[in-house]
């Protein structure tokens, strides 16, 4: 027996397992938003304390001492957060964060407004998303329309019959040419020949 066999080191380094992407964008996204919610909460307790210290004039923050429970999102809330993350598309996950973000520094919200920014970040972007695939899908069936559309209007162009036009020229027609048309009163219509 050898002792390459027990220490494993011929054997390929095991590598990282094959997960959906829908899954990691879940992951990363509710991981965004535990980390945010943490922020969140952080901030609200130093602006308390600031209050505090600004009400009573004097600072007792060293003798605070914080619950270890931190803020949480009910169970039926994250659920139907993380059904909105499996709508957003990968190469949306860094934009969602990025919009996030930017929302969470501007209105510096409480805790339990953090989810709900979330979800708005989330439907902005489902609904972005589902307004660029109706576009391609309209580009596609423009295209495949467009193909299809253009042989027959060629057919028709070249069978087209015109009983007005005529090759043969006439007087009247070349008098005609040379005048301006009389202009009609606005309550009738004006019919023009198309030549």
């Amino acid at each position: 027996m050898s002792l390459a066999s027990w220490f494993r080191w011929n054997d390929p380094p095991n590598r990282i397992s094959q997960r959906n992407p829908t899954e990691m964008v879940v992951e990363t996204l509710m991981m965004e938003l535990s980390w945010q919610t943490k922020q969140a909460e952080k901030q609200q307790r130093e602006r308390e304390n600031e209050y505090r210290k600004i009400k009573t004039g004097v600072d007792y923050g060293w003798l605070v001492s914080y619950p270890k429970q931190s803020y949480d999102i009910s169970p039926g809330e994250r659920l139907q957060l993380e059904d909105m993350c499996t709508k957003i598309h990968p190469s949306y996950c860094g934009p969602v964060i990025l919009r996030f973000r930017q929302l969470i520094a501007e209105y510096e919200p409480e805790v339990q407004e953090v989810s709900r920014i979330f979800r708005s970040v989330l439907q902005e972007a489902a609904e972005k998303i589902k307004e660029e695939e109706d576009a391609k899908k309209l580009a596609r069936q423009w295209n495949t329309k467009n193909k299809t559309s253009l042989s027959l209007t060629t057919f028709k162009s070249r069978s087209r019959i015109s009983p007005f036009i005529s090759d043969i020229k006439t007087i009247s027609e070349d008098v005609e040419r040379g005048t301006q048309p009389t202009r009609r009163v606005w309550s009738m219509p004006e019919f023009r020949n198309a030549k």
